[in-house]
């Protein structure tokens, strides 16, 4: 096929599986009337580069179960990307595409971390790093009739630049959450993570204006509800962090309060008071903390020693206090480990009442410091590694695996058994300030009336299941009611907190 700017172009955008993880929690969702927990940004970002005469379509196979044949018809070009995980599915989505005779690009960070494996499948370009660069390399070549290429750059793209993502081109409703992004690369140098290698040091930023526009964006689309700013340090750089919150803090008033925020930051979050509270008045509610372990020679020998400048628990009492609840980011099987870490995480995890966790077995990431030493150490186990923290570690530890697997899985049955994660959840309640922004009166009776009709309605028999299961048939149902009636008579607004994190359970 000849493809060229000169012709009205068809794209698919084709976002692959992702295994079933935190990030998906399929359980929840499901029971809630959605399909996928996030949808496909950078994708969403790459479509807005394109020529504005060309057709798109987006396919996130986490939403339906594959691609039609109509749409494989209609494609004249189909655009691949994937983070490590999704490489099972993204490979196979290749294959389809090649044995219709269409043009395949890829892109994202599997690709760019592993540029000669992503593409053993027959993809005819290959548009790494950051897209603001390589889109345009890709396009001009295209432009120019070329049937192949491989588009790289060490260069870092000022994203001020980075254009509005079409977020009309998805379903709203199949999501459970919506996301945006305010920056690109971390100051730490945290041995076992990959977004200092893909993205760099150097905290590159949004201006306020553009994160504006793409919340406005948002909401005009219609949507209301949790918003996930998807920066792997939002806090990355405190100064511009700060001018952009204060600028949406105003919005957010304007607004009514149409959005509820998670974020992931660093621990050191907590040294910046005005920060921590301009996140609050923004109405930011979860942040996620890459808390890791609290052995903290383990944090040493791995390089995250921003975890212990300050005491890691007072720290999420500080981020609690504040109004802001915590999931924890926890891995087991670091180098050096001790015996019994497992017992220390769950012990660690009782102690701050964090009911949510991502808890994995430590797997060394291409590209990293990490795999760098364990690759000169000839520890390497897989030539790549699957990226998914709750299989075995793939390589080979420093105590026996055996023991570290069998501690993962003791530890997780004893943080989800139903009474103990029943009391954690409970005791976050209690620990959480709750802050209320707006008010009915405020919002006035067009904005309420568009809200309810947004509402999912499946939200009410999501409840009546967690009432009649942890309420009724549960052994637990007895700390369930005491639970409840407690946070009542404290504060009638912990009930709600509380039925928020309940459904977790449900998951497990």
């Amino acid at each position: 096929m000849n493809l060229c700017l000169g012709n009205i172009m068809h794209v698919l955008l084709i976002y692959p599986v992702l295994p079933a993880h935190i990030l998906q929690s399929r359980g929840s969702i499901t029971r809630l009337g959605k399909k996928s927990s996030y949808p496909p940004m950078g994708l969403l970002t790459i479509a807005a580069m394109f020529p504005n005469d060309w057709q798109v379509k987006l396919v996130d196979c986490n939403v339906v179960s594959k691609v039609s044949e109509s749409e494989w018809d209609w494609a004249d070009l189909v655009m691949v990307s994937a983070m490590l995980p999704q490489a099972q599915d993204f490979q196979a989505q290749i294959k389809m595409a090649k044995a219709r005779g269409i043009p395949v690009a890829i892109g994202g960070p599997y690709p760019t971390a592993l540029p000669e494996e992503a593409g053993s499948s027959g993809a005819d370009y290959l548009v790494l790093n950051e897209g603001e660069i390589t889109v345009p390399m890709f396009l001009q070549d295209l432009q120019a009739g070329a049937a192949s290429g491989t588009y790289i750059t060490e260069d870092k793209p000022d994203i001020t630049h980075t254009p509005l993502p079409r977020y009309e081109l998805l379903d709203l409703n199949a999501y459970a959450a919506l996301s945006v992004q305010f920056s690109r690369g971390c100051p730490f140098v945290c041995e076992f993570c990959d977004i200092i290698t893909l993205y760099g040091r150097k905290a590159r930023v949004k201006t306020s204006a553009q994160m504006i526009t793409e919340l406005d964006n948002l909401y005009q689309l219609g949507w209301r509800g949790v918003v996930s700013i998807i920066d792997d340090n939002f806090i990355a750089n405190h100064r511009h962090a700060k001018v952009f919150l204060q600028d949406l803090e105003v919005w957010m008033k304007q607004k009514h309060y149409p959005f509820v925020f998670i974020t992931e930051a660093s621990v050191d979050l907590t040294r910046e008071s005005d920060l921590l509270a301009l996140m609050v008045a923004c109405n930011f509610k979860g942040v996620f903390l890459g808390i890791e372990t609290p052995d903290e020679d383990s944090l040493v020998l791995t390089k995250k020693k921003q975890n212990i400048h300050k005491p890691i628990i007072q720290s999420i009492d500080t981020i609690n206090q504040a109004g802001l609840s915590v999931i924890a980011g926890i891995i087991i099987g670091f180098d050096g480990e001790k015996k019994g870490a497992g017992q220390r995480i769950v012990d660690f995890m009782n102690e701050t009442a964090i009911p949510i966790s991502n808890f994995g077995i430590l797997q060394a990431l291409p590209t990293t410091a990490l795999w760098d030493r364990l690759e000169r150490q000839k520890r390497l186990l897989s030539k790549t590694g699957d990226g998914m923290s709750t299989k075995p570690m793939n390589f080979t530890p420093t105590r026996p695996a055996s023991d570290i697997i069998d501690e993962y899985i003791d530890a997780n049955w004893q943080l989800y058994d139903h009474k103990s994660y029943l009391n954690s959840v409970y005791e976050h309640c209690m620990r959480v300030t709750i802050i209320n922004h707006g008010s009915l009166k405020e919002m006035g009776w067009k904005e309420l009336i568009f809200r309810l009709k947004k509402l999912d309605w499946r939200i009410f028999s999501f409840m009546v299941n967690i009432f009649c299961q942890h309420g009724l048939v549960l052994k637990t149902r007895g700390d369930f009611w005491d639970h409840l009636f407690k946070l009542a008579r404290k504060n009638q607004s912990l009930c709600y907190l509380f039925y928020q994190t309940v459904p977790f359970l449900m998951i497990r």
